[in-house]
């Protein structure tokens, strides 16, 4: 089966950082969303003609979860 086969090929690619988080427990998971996010929320800003505001825009979308108490009332 090529599925399972492409699966023991990724998991013996993989194997050090595997087991690195076995290990210490620590991941870089935070930072690759952070990234993710960034590129996401840069395509959605693509069209602000000033770098400043597009910034802002993905500062502002970064930090949400952060500056949760200025959230406006879930309807």
């Amino acid at each position: 089966m090529p599925e399972v086969r492409q699966l023991a090929t990724a998991v013996d690619r993989w194997w050090p950082e595997i087991g690195a988080f076995i290990d210490t427990g620590h991941s870089n998971a935070k930072s690759e969303g952070v990234n993710r996010v960034i590129k996401l929320v840069a395509g959605i800003a693509f069209g602000f003609r000033n770098a400043d505001n597009q910034r802002l825009r993905m500062r502002c979308d970064i930090t949400r979860r952060a500056r949760g108490h200025l959230r406006t009332a879930q309807l």
